[in-house]
């Protein structure tokens, strides 16, 4: 019988039939990785709880370290181990280090968006080029120390004053000053002092890049439910959010790159921030004829930078704060190197963190980015051809995300996995720069964090200068063992502490 004569209805439901059977003739004989149980539509939606890599790293030990999980439609390969880990970042890092675009819901009529998300090729290559010698090469992450010298003397200064002013138990919450400390300095960093005067300031950026980390970190239910989620997510309100998150974020770039080209503008060269950096570029490819860098280009940019900048040092500090209030011993360890390192000084200096006097402050950055990695799952990199891992296949358009959270926590990489132990770095070569694949807060590959200098110089020189300054005691009443240390069930792309930490300072000197 021919499909023509058949009823409208029948041939409706023949086509996904078809659709599945092809799939299923061309992934045969292949050996994918172990899955949970899976439901029809939703996959393994239902798996993933509040805190999915805590649900990865619980799957991992019953199906392995390399697993595929169905989000919806979309196929993940979680990797739970050092070893898979490097087979997916350096063996096959050209094979895996592309990017999943923005589709459906999520692709608005907004050119840098698309920028932002660009898959792996040429573009990707000059942009990265731009980043890595350009935006956050050392001597440009020098350039911004006065800004973080800055704001940590502000942060200090802030925290000084509350416990002049007020009684001798009354606590700080020290997550809400971090945050804002970090929110300051990468601000400044991407618009400059001067862009302070127009109308915009941070905090109201911090709460729009809140809300664009939201918007990005999850699923939208079309991108799980193929043909009728696009509906769901205009009926509950999903694209309009959307809409407006990525209008107000693009106003807000539009305007500060527009100050940026004001003729009035003159700043000396050691004092340029990102958007002038980026804007000279632009007019010198002009002038040669390249025009690779546009307006687009430089707010894509600068939203990658602040999703991937805002949180990472604060996340870090909080914790490592936290542990030590934890521990009373470690507490007086770190504060007892630091004074003897600093003397009457007043405050701690980069120029302190460069003279390698004060290693155990960087023993406790360590401890803390691997029991609290800032982003508990890699970024998912979407596969460009096939290849294997571990024995399985894994096909192109998968995305693959490395659980950094369950290889940090892994006792057969780590003796007393669960315990905040900074001593085990003590003659440990083990770094987090991408070489050791049992340790990988900031990722590895082509996709490596191109900012890890900066954001580990501003997690150490906060930290020395919250334990140089005060004493720090527990709110009346609580003890080392009441302080809370759930993770926050928030978006993908960070691990924040779920309540924030609220300690007692008193002035040191």
């Amino acid at each position: 019988m021919a499909f023509y004569n058949l009823p409208m209805w029948l041939l409706l439901l023949l086509i996904p039939l078809l659709l599945l059977l092809k799939k299923i003739i061309k992934f045969k004989g292949q050996n994918l990785p172990p899955s949970p149980p899976q439901l029809p539509i939703i996959g393994n939606l239902h798996q993933l709880g509040a805190l999915p890599h805590q649900s990865f790293t619980k799957f991992s030990k019953k199906y392995g370290p390399v697993m595929l999980f169905k989000v919806g439609r979309i196929p993940f390969v979680i990797i739970n181990s050092a070893e898979a880990a490097r087979e997916v970042l350096k063996v096959h890092d050209i094979d895996s280090c592309s990017r999943a675009q923005l589709t459906g819901t999520r692709k608005l009529s907004y050119n840098f968006l698309d920028i932002a998300f660009a898959p792996y090729g040429d573009y990707w290559k000059q942009m990265r080029k731009i980043c890595v010698l350009e935006l956050f090469s050392l001597k440009r992450a020098q350039s911004f120390r006065f800004i973080r010298e800055e704001e940590v003397g502000s942060l200090i200064n802030s925290i000084s004053q509350s416990a002049l002013s007020s009684s001798a138990s009354t606590p700080v919450n020290l997550s809400e000053k971090i945050y804002a400390l970090t929110g300051s300095i990468v601000f400044r960093m991407a618009f400059g002092q001067i862009f302070r005067g127009s109308g915009l300031d941070n905090h109201k950026f911090e709460k729009l890049i809140r809300a664009t980390e939201s918007s990005i970190g999850g699923f939208t239910t079309e991108e799980c439910i193929p043909y009728v989620g696009w509906i769901v997510d205009r009926l509950n309100g999903y694209h309009a959010k959307l809409e407006k998150t990525f209008h107000d974020l693009d106003n807000f770039f539009e305007k500060a790159i527009e100050d940026h080209r004001k003729p009035e503008r003159a700043i000396d060269q050691d004092q340029e921030d990102i958007i002038d950096v980026m804007l000279k570029l632009e007019k010198d490819q002009t002038q040669s004829g390249e025009a690779q860098i546009n307006k687009d280009n430089i707010k894509a940019v600068l939203m990658n930078i602040f999703l991937g900048g805002v949180d990472t040092s604060s996340i870090t500090v909080i914790w490592a704060m936290s542990e030590l209030a934890r521990n009373p011993r470690l507490m007086k360890k770190a504060q007892d190197e630091v004074r003897n390192c600093i003397g009457k000084k007043g405050r701690v200096t980069e120029d302190d963190l460069d003279l390698d006097q004060l290693p155990y402050l960087k023993m406790i950055i360590k401890e803390t980015l691997r029991l609290h990695p800032p982003a508990p799952l890699l970024v998912a990199r979407e596969t460009i051809s096939h290849f294997k891992v571990d024995g399985y296949d894994i096909n192109p358009k998968t995305l693959i995300q490395v659980n950094v959270w369950a290889i940090g926590r892994e006792p057969k990489y780590w003796k007393n996995a669960e315990e905040f132990y900074p001593e085990r770095f003590t003659d440990n070569s083990i770094d987090y720069k991408g070489q050791n694949f049992e340790f990988l807060p900031f990722g590895s590959g082509r996709r490596v964090c191109p900012g890890i200098y900066l954001g580990t110089r501003t997690s150490e020189l906060a930290l020395a200068n919250l334990l140089y300054c005060f004493n720090w005691k527990l709110p009346d009443g609580m003890k080392e063992e009441d302080i809370n240390m759930e993770e926050g069930a928030g978006v993908r792309l960070n691990l924040s502490k779920k309540t924030a930490l609220n300690l007692v300072p008193l002035n040191y000197l």
